[in-house]
């Protein structure tokens, strides 16, 4: 039998053991909570570290935590060669679950439900029983393997940082935290908050207050403003146009004191996709620059973030910063975060930078544009992207070893969003997720394919004796 036929072989008689012991951590509800002494992150956190050692016992690995901010394990205690890094901690259980509660795992079709299952707990898993596989069937390394499991993944990755403070890197790192075959690039982030002082001016009409956004990274699918000295009717001429121009719906209503409410309806999507939404914060901005207000800086200020951020540029050009490599695609940037009231506008948007997007190019221009629009921004410093050259042996080994494996030549992905590896030189997220497939990844009814979670152990594995082997 080949290599490859070995692992398989063994990862399929062992495919319902490793089904129990996704559920055991699957059960731990390790999102994160105020922190308590000795447990930076909360009491669910430590416990799903505490369960993530107890399997590494169970299996024969020798395990340590590191103040429960992480666990690792080893194969051989021979020079380092490769980390891998997971992560135990899971964004809130949340509502809306139809097949199972979140911390209570079921399979179904083929198919586990519960939270973590796909993000990040069933990837851990298999990679646990890579590193397993290839010890147990004899096969030589020339070079240790360290499997790393956090806690802080999904708020900050500080978990990562206390960890790596005490630890050095493996020449080579692969995170089961994405898609398959591999993401070469990941961008880079600017949020940036931009603020100017206000003041509720005499004349009518004017905007008397305007909210929207929930989360920096988050496209906003709702906004809401109050409008003085309009009538319904005069207020609806608007409202049509700007419904058929920017596809978002608005609802106008009269409050108590005789002012209109409006109210925006987009879509939500995630900032490193702008595009998969329809922003309501931009639509209602661009609504209320149309009206007919009373001459006020707050109608100034209006039309300039309007103009900074038009409904529809999902690529910074009004901000001048619409830049487009061949590595990473486009520049990505959205206005997600903004708040009016009486003495204060404010405003925060998400910027996701291709690679060749630098402090000069991307950064200070904004500060520039912002400032001459009579905003004055935050010096929040730039992110910067994070690329591994496809013609790196990590790369390389990784695509050839998901080709022998699954039979498919895929090319290597460029993506908006960051990993645990983002800040790891030689360090690529690989697996455990089909792009093809919607996971339902931090909502209700999260899954896992069985099979491809298998088939992700068999890469991992076939990875492992490629890499470090002899």
């Amino acid at each position: 039998m080949t290599v490859q036929e070995k692992i398989h072989e063994y990862l399929s008689v062992h495919r319902d053991e490793m089904v129990e012991d996704i559920k055991t951590l699957i059960k731990v509800d390790s999102a994160r909570a105020e922190a308590l002494p000795g447990k930076p992150y909360g009491e669910g956190a430590a416990e799903a570290l505490l369960a993530g050692l107890s399997l590494f016992e169970k299996h024969g690995f020798l395990g340590k935590n590191w103040d429960n901010y992480a666990i690792d394990t080893v194969i051989n205690r021979k020079e380092l060669g490769l980390d891998i890094l997971a992560h135990l901690d899971v964004v809130p259980g949340g509502d809306g679950w139809t097949k199972t509660t979140p911390f209570e795992p079921i399979v179904e079709d083929g198919k586990m439900y519960g939270r973590g299952t796909s993000d990040d707990k069933g990837p851990a898993v298999a990679a646990l029983y890579a590193m397993k596989a290839v010890r147990d069937l004899g096969f030589e390394l020339d070079k240790d393997v360290r499997l790393i499991l956090g806690s802080d993944e999904e708020c900050g990755s500080s978990d990562i940082a206390y960890y790596f403070g005490k630890n050095t890197h493996a020449p080579m790192t692969i995170s089961p935290d994405a898609d398959f075959p591999l993401v070469f690039l990941e961008k880079g982030s600017l949020h940036t908050t931009f603020t100017a002082e206000v003041s509720l001016e005499e004349g009518l009409p004017r905007v008397r207050s305007a909210v929207s956004g929930i989360k920096v990274n988050v496209v906003p699918a709702k906004a809401d403003a109050v409008v003085e000295g309009m009538t319904a009717d005069e207020m609806n001429k608007y409202v049509k146009e700007a419904e058929d121009e920017t596809g978002v719906k608005f609802t106008v209503s009269l409050v108590e004191d005789g002012a209109l409410m409006i109210h925006a309806d987009g879509v939500s999507a995630h900032a490193a996709s702008p595009m998969d939404g329809n922003n309501a914060l931009t639509a209602l901005l661009k609504l209320l620059s149309s009206l007919p207000l009373a001459e006020s800086k707050t109608k100034t200020l209006l039309h300039n973030v309007t103009t900074l951020f038009p409904h529809g540029d999902y690529c910074g050009g009004g901000l001048g910063v619409n830049l487009e490599d061949e590595i990473s695609g486009k520049t990505t940037l959205t206005l997600d975060l903004f708040e009016l009231n009486d003495t204060k506008m404010s405003g925060t948007f998400d910027c996701r930078a291709c690679n060749s997007a630098t402090e000069e190019n991307t950064k200070n221009v904004v500060q520039k544009k912002l400032s001459d629009a009579g905003f004055e921004p935050n010096d929040s410093p730039l992110n910067p992207p994070h690329y591994v050259p496809k013609d790196s042996e990590l790369v390389k080994t990784l695509l050839e070893t998901y080709t022998d494996v699954t039979g498919e030549v895929r090319e290597p992905l460029a993506i908006g969003g960051g990993t645990y590896v983002h800040h790891i030189e030689n360090g690529v997220a690989c697996g455990c997720a089909d792009p093809s497939v919607d996971n339902h990844m931090h909502g209700p009814d999260e899954f896992v394919i069985i099979d491809q979670l298998v088939m992700s152990a068999e890469i991992f594995a076939l990875a492992i004796v490629k890499l470090c082997g002899k």
